[in-house]
């Protein structure tokens, strides 16, 4: 799996790893949080799903990360929520198989959830925060979760 980095470019899954670490070491006595946050955008060609993974040192700053999927259109609103869902618990699996947990050890980690109590996806809201703390993260839902409503949304735009 690669990870785009608006400023370092394009890494894989041990370069991520290596520039969290390093990351880490800058301020070793700063309080860190894992933020993944899934976006899409459907048009009559596709559908793209931007996931956003954010290494938030809590009161200075972060840095982000995201990957890229394109698949047939999906205009069907549940089930690209729940697609969302599935694409951010994928990238945490795949980043806890890559070792974050060895660089992270206690970090909360934040599924931030594109639903929220205005809108079409207030009825989503029990079905995936219940998924997501299921399998053992914390949901966060709008206007908090700016992992998907902000970052994540940012790169669903440029196809």
């Amino acid at each position: 799996m690669d990870f785009i980095s608006p400023t370092v470019g394009m890494l894989g899954e041990q370069e991520l790893m290596d520039y969290i670490k390093s990351y880490v070491r800058e301020d070793q006595s700063a309080k860190y949080k894992i933020v993944i946050g899934t976006d899409s955008q459907t048009s009559s060609e596709k559908t793209t799903f931007v996931t956003a993974v954010i290494i938030h040192r809590v009161g200075k700053g972060a840095r982000f990360f995201f990957c890229k999927w394109r698949v047939k259109p999906m205009f069907d609103l549940r089930s690209r929520i729940y697609r969302e869902t599935e694409l951010s618990l994928k990238v945490m699996d795949k980043l806890k198989q890559a070792g974050i947990m060895d660089i992270t050890e206690n970090w909360p980690v934040e599924i931030h959830l594109d639903v929220g109590q205005r809108g079409e996806t207030r009825v989503l809201i029990q079905e995936v925060v219940g998924w997501v703390s299921a399998v053992g993260y914390k949901a966060i839902i709008k206007p908090d979760s700016y992992g998907a409503s902000s970052v994540a949304d940012r790169f669903t735009k440029s196809g």
